[in-house]
């Protein structure tokens, strides 16, 4: 199966951040994982359990976007703070470091695994994300990086305070 090229940015990118800030974030003192805050009130430790869900909400609707019929209504857990409340949920501030930073590389790694996998035929079918409005997959998927960057550049705010 051949990978979209649009895609290939997002697989390389992710695959290559995610070593460089393993290894940043897993000696990190505790004060820093834990006490500063981003503008949003998160801790470095909610950041990381934020895209560790990002990345299991986005594997399940990649999933259920190749079979289903589309559009797809699938809950959208970023929407009406919804995403606080599974941060809340989950106690990520409480969760052991080593495993969170280890479920963090490897659901990203296999969302990277199931991304490169994504049948072509299936790329424009979508989700709906809000009342009136839907995402394809090929559009999901090639705003990743985005997002993934997004939250590691909150991070490297609170690391360098």
């Amino acid at each position: 199966m051949a990978i979209t090229e649009e895609f290939v940015p997002v697989i390389e990118g992710v695959s290559a951040l995610l070593p460089k800030y393993k290894s940043r974030l897993e000696n990190l003192e505790s004060e820093v994982l834990n006490a500063r805050r981003n503008s949003q009130g998160r801790s470095i430790k909610q950041i990381i359990g934020h895209m560790i869900d990002s990345a299991s909400n986005n594997t399940h609707r990649i999933v259920h976007l190749q079979y289903r019929r589309s559009p797809v209504d699938f809950p959208n857990y970023a929407t009406n703070g919804n995403n606080d409340r599974w941060i809340a949920i989950q106690k990520f501030q409480d969760e052991d470091w080593k495993i969170l930073l280890g479920l963090w590389e490897y659901s990203h790694l296999h969302l990277v695994h199931v991304i490169r996998n994504i049948g072509e035929e299936n790329l424009e079918r979508a989700w709906i994300n809000a009342p009136g409005h839907s995402v394809t997959l090929h559009d999901m998927v090639v705003d990743f990086l985005r997002h993934f960057n997004l939250h590691l550049d909150e991070i490297d705010e609170l690391i360098n305070r």
